[in-house]
């Protein structure tokens, strides 16, 4: 493995683990908090989305006239990924985005969905990030996530993207996770089965494949510019930074929701 790499994935290790161990995924006991806990998590499915095809923006042609633009093997590399997050399959086989189908397994579960889509509604009518914001009411965590990665697409630094990309924006879902959504599912099936589906479709393709096309894509990008290294290991740092407060602010609201409960 390139030696940038193993030093650039050394230096985030400790944020990976408070990332994996966070409180968050203790308090995810009934199919309430799940809710809660999707409807802060598909801003960043959305938001990642836009990363992937600023990417693809920035390292193929996009345009008409076409012309070769850059390296052949890093525009495989970054169509590669585009072509399984925005046109996969689900459950069924049928094609479909994984924001398509985290919006299924929200839909699913009763989790609110008005919010995220009224917010693209906003942009797609030419609004701006601020003004989607403001008219849903996206709560404050989820909005600094989404305005941090918007930073990272419009400094339009396509090695920076690519780092923030491979290295700051994995689920890194832990293992107790996946088992409180296993027991979920084993007593409402019909709730939790698209979730479960995404979660183990995200591991199958994302965590593997992908991750090794995503790591090659930065490596190719970085080359042996040592400036380049180290803004990109800066910018997967404060990506990782920013997980850890978005998973702080679902934990804030299903804990304050769970006492109202009590």
């Amino acid at each position: 493995m390139n030696n940038h790499i193993e030093k650039l994935q050394q230096q985030i290790e400790p944020l990976r683990q408070q990332i994996i161990n966070h409180k968050v995924y203790s308090v995810i006991n009934d199919i309430e908090d799940l809710r809660v806990f999707m409807q802060y998590h598909v801003y960043a499915v959305w938001d990642f989305m836009s990363l992937l095809k600023s990417l693809q923006n920035n390292l193929t042609c996009t345009s008409t006239p076409w012309f070769p633009k850059g390296s052949a093997e890093t525009r495989y590399l970054i169509n590669e990924i585009v072509l399984g997050e925005e046109s996969d399959v689900d459950m069924d086989g049928v094609r479909t985005s994984h924001f398509e189908l985290y919006i299924q397994a929200m839909e699913q579960c009763g989790a609110d969905v008005s919010e995220i889509e009224q917010f693209i509604s906003v942009l797609k009518q030419g609004g701006d990030l601020h003004e989607a914001f403001l008219t849903v009411g996206t709560p404050e965590k989820a909005r600094q996530f989404v305005d941090f990665t918007f930073d990272i697409i419009n400094g339009n630094k396509d090695y920076i993207q690519a780092a923030v990309f491979t290295f700051g924006r994995e689920d890194l879902i832990p293992g107790m996770f996946h088992s409180i959504i296993n027991d979920l599912h084993e007593h409402l099936p019909n709730s939790i089965s698209v979730f479960k589906y995404y979660l183990e479709r995200h591991i199958e393709v994302d965590g593997d494949h992908h991750s090794h096309l995503a790591m090659q894509m930065t490596s190719n990008l970085c080359a042996d510019n040592e400036t380049y290294w180290q803004e990109a290991q800066s910018a997967a740092v404060a990506s990782l930074q920013k997980r850890i407060e978005l998973w702080d602010g679902v934990y804030e609201e299903i804990t304050a929701k769970k006492e109202v409960r009590a």
